[in-house]
């Protein structure tokens, strides 16, 4: 391995996807999953605070392979953003419910994901399923205490029949807030507002995204002009095409120094066509486009068919149709669940959908060439790691996309 294949110092950038809660939980994850990887792979790997300012983060010292590795981990935080896009209004849930299926189905969208994979259609479509039956259900309640109470007093006539609807009435609304307090185990508002955040400006960013996707850019640059030997910017499902944007606007404004620390992107679990097929996503595409042409970084795209959430082996730059002429990255393969997963493990984390979307941060009991604490606390560069590795020959590439503008001016189909 040459001096500039090795890493003794980097930092680690990661932006989650749509996540309310706090940073600390992915510190604690980090903690507990690199703890059980590193004695299952037999290698040393400490934690600490992190020192200095910033987001927050924590500070990492490893062994492995013979090398001693230190790496400073930072969160970068939009979760204030996420959990003020979560509205706490069950009226304003639906409506979001009927705008964001009317701009995914009435485009074509839906159906064109579709043609990739099932499964995350399919997550998309839950939310949708299960909000549509919480109502059913509560009307039907409702409607039930509605009969009852005109049955019960029917000597009261025209008045039985409007205490019934009151009655009804409030009947469905706490049966709703209900579900709406259950939701920590549902997800389906969780979700809703989730798709919703995208498909609100079919695509686009929000003026306050754009504004902290701005300063995280900042962040990036400014451990380009670091003592370290990789700077590697880690970005899970929603987080990945918010870093995509970003590295692609670093890039374009000469802020990543000839000379200066390696730059990686690992992009992990991403939904990246659930944007980039809505017809205002043109800012997207371009940065697919011109990203997957550049030399001043390494990409890798990980995911897995098992990960019901994510657009598992579709290469996010193809079959956006943005594909263009000397397309270098990403380099598409699959975390191989079924395979890295032991058979009790795979047995007992099959159905659980949402934690196996979190599966490339934690540890697997039989890992193959995916290691996430060796690539983010190991001592080899993401480019070495990975410079003979093939891409999975499943990988999807077809073009599907209906929207394939990369302007502003043009919100048609291409």
């Amino acid at each position: 391995m040459s001096d500039s294949d090795s890493v003794a110092r980097r930092r680690v950038v990661y932006i989650p996807g749509y996540d309310p809660i706090h940073p600390r939980r992915y510190r604690e994850l980090y903690r507990k999953e690199g703890a059980a990887q590193a004695a299952i792979s037999g290698y040393s790997l400490t934690l600490s605070p992190k020192t200095g300012g910033g987001a927050y983060g924590w500070h990492v010292e490893a062994e492995m392979d013979g090398a001693q590795v230190t790496a400073d981990v930072e969160v970068l935080v939009w979760s204030d953003i996420v959990r003020s896009s979560m509205s706490n209004s069950i009226p304003a849930t639906y409506l979001q419910l009927v705008r964001t299926a009317w701009e995914y189905v009435s485009t074509g969208a839906l159906f064109r994901l579709m043609k990739l994979r099932k499964g995350p259609v399919i997550a998309a479509l839950y939310p949708v399923g299960m909000l549509l039956l919480q109502l059913g259900l509560a009307i039907g309640v409702g409607s039930a205490v509605y009969a009852l109470t005109a049955l019960a007093a029917p000597w009261l006539g025209v008045a039985a029949r409007l205490l019934g609807g009151v009655l009804g009435l409030a009947a469905v609304w706490t049966l709703l807030r209900w579900f709406q307090r259950k939701d920590g185990k549902i997800f389906a508002y969780y979700l809703m507002h989730d798709y919703a955040y995208s498909a609100r400006h079919s695509g686009a960013n929000p003026p306050e995204l754009e504004a902290r996707m701005a300063q995280f850019g900042e962040t990036i640059a400014a451990a380009l002009r670091e003592d370290v030997d990789e700077v590697l910017v880690v970005g899970h499902s929603s987080g990945a095409h918010l870093a995509v944007s970003i590295l692609a606007d670093l890039i374009r404004s000469g802020r990543v120094p000839k000379g200066g620390p390696k730059l990686a992107f690992l992009s992990l679990g991403q939904v990246v066509p659930m944007v980039s097929f809505l017809r205002g996503a043109w800012r997207l595409r371009a940065d697919l486009a011109y990203l997957s042409t550049r030399t001043e970084l390494t990409w890798v795209d990980v995911t897995a068919p098992g990960d019901g959430c994510a657009f598992a082996l579709c290469d996010p730059v193809a079959v956006s149709g943005v594909a263009p002429e000397g397309k270098r990255w990403p380099l598409v393969f699959s975390a191989q669940f079924t395979r890295s997963l032991s058979p009790a493990r795979w047995k007992a984390l099959r159905w659980r959908f949402f934690r196996l979307h979190f599966q490339y941060l934690c540890a697997f009991d039989a890992p193959l060439d995916y290691d996430y604490f060796r690539i983010t606390a190991g001592p080899r560069t993401l480019a070495a790691r990975y410079a003979q590795r093939p891409p999975s020959a499943s990988r999807l590439e077809a073009p599907v996309n209906r929207f394939t503008s990369t302007e502003p001016a043009s919100g048609r189909a291409a």
